[in-house]
């Protein structure tokens, strides 16, 4: 199994309840596909570098998950197929990546934490 990242732009015209929905399909689309979902992280609603579509802007979701090769091209269908992805990118995570992305989300649950606290 591999791990790969996909990073995703919803169009902004949608509703959160609708970009959560999206979201959702692509998590079990995964799981239908035989992978298995490790992290998923909503970044939100950010300004794009150019125009896409005539929108500036757009909701951005990061998936992080593991599976054959084989689960890659249909899920990449998937997303040229749903008209509210903008644009979306997929790599595949080395051990460096890994790493990274690990201690990513360990400093991110410690930034949670002192919100909470605080």
């Amino acid at each position: 199994m591999n791990s790969y990242e996909t990073v995703f732009i919803l169009t902004p015209v949608l509703s959160d309840d609708q970009a959560k929905e999206a979201v959702q399909k692509f998590e079990s689309e995964i799981a239908n596909l035989g992978g298995k979902l490790k992290h998923s992280e909503k970044w939100g609603l950010k300004k794009l570098a150019y125009p896409i579509q005539k929108k500036t802007t757009g909701f951005y979701f990061l998936l992080e998950f593991e599976g054959p090769g084989a689960l890659i091209n249909d899920l990449e269908v998937a997303f040229k197929r749903d008209e509210r992805v903008m644009r979306f990118l997929t790599v595949k995570m080395d051990v460096n990546h890994l790493a990274y992305a690990e201690k990513r989300r360990a400093k991110m649950g410690q930034a949670k934490a002192t919100n909470v606290e605080a």
